[in-house]
């Protein structure tokens, strides 16, 4: 089974679990946008990340599973927007692919891995800790969002079966 697990968002990650091993984890595809040249997700290139992956994999053979995330008290109305749309972006590539979606809250994952109120960097103590052959590729602070996305799909292996 390949579970697919996305931090969505711009600073985001995807990565892809093939039955528990680490293939490969990507930062979020992005490109700049209009006259600011502000950062938005790149579907296009989303979509061929996954294609990639999945070629020669039958449908069922395949989990994607996306933080579900929701407007949080004191983020501006732009940034939010922006996060939905790189949601929404998301939702609609795996939805064209006929891909089979799951969501899982932040809660959820963090209470199994015991996160819950843990600084934003002990998800990649703690992706570290699970799969230490990929320590090299988590070395910087700035690869929690890829540690996240680990921690989602492995969530997500661990306890499909039992859900």
């Amino acid at each position: 089974m390949l579970v697919i697990g996305i931090d969505p968002g711009i600073s985001g990650a995807i990565c892809f679990l093939n039955n528990g091993k680490i293939i490969e984890v990507i930062e979020m595809p992005s490109m700049a946008d209009g006259k600011k040249n502000k950062k938005q997700v790149n579907g296009s290139q989303i979509f061929n990340e996954v294609s990639e992956k999945i070629k020669d994999l039958k449908k069922d053979e395949i989990k994607v599973v996306i933080e579900q995330v929701s407007a949080m008290p004191g983020q501006g109305v732009t940034s939010m927007f922006n996060f939905g749309q790189s949601f929404g972006i998301l939702k609609g590539i795996c939805s064209a692919m006929n891909l089979p979606m799951y969501f899982v809250r932040p809660a959820k994952w963090k209470k199994y891995f015991n996160l819950i109120n843990a600084e934003k960097d002990a998800s990649r103590t703690k992706a570290i800790e699970i799969f230490p052959y990929f320590s090299s590729n988590l070395s910087k602070k700035k690869d929690a969002n890829k540690a996240d996305a680990i921690l989602i799909a492995s969530y997500f292996f661990e306890t499909f079966r039992s859900e």
